[in-house]
């Protein structure tokens, strides 16, 4: 079974930093691309960073492109999403999903995935 969950959402001012961690308890995520999504009040689901099985190809989302960082830490069995520089507009809950095959792009599209996380509310605010 494929079973994800998402931690370290919260509350931040704008300017603010946070670290999401996607993890499984029973799937190594290494054999798979993990995507980082978000939906906000009122809008679409988006992708905000997606990154390949071996870590070597990354995409992000225009929005996000400089103040978060998507990484593998393969002995915790975990993809992070660091935030920086966060704004109002970041806020939403944010999940994260896995593709057996999919390139960064068609996953960050909403192409190809397998199972999701439960969500980590993300609020930006003053």
């Amino acid at each position: 079974q494929l079973q994800l969950v998402e931690s370290g959402g919260g509350f931040v001012q704008p300017g603010g930093s946070l670290r999401l961690s996607c993890t499984a308890s029973a799937i190594n995520l290494n054999t798979y691309v993990i995507g980082w999504f978000r939906q906000a009040p009122g809008k679409a689901r988006e992708g905000v960073a997606c990154i390949s099985r071996s870590g070597g190809d990354i995409h992000y989302a225009d929005s996000v492109k400089g103040r978060f960082t998507i990484s593998r830490d393969a002995a915790k069995n975990a993809v992070d999403l660091q935030m920086n520089s966060l704004k109002p507009e970041d806020t939403a809950i944010y999940y994260c999903a896995a593709a057996v095959v999919a390139t960064v792009e068609a996953m960050c599209a909403l192409g190809n995935i397998e199972g999701w996380g439960q969500g980590t509310l993300v609020n930006v605010s003053s």
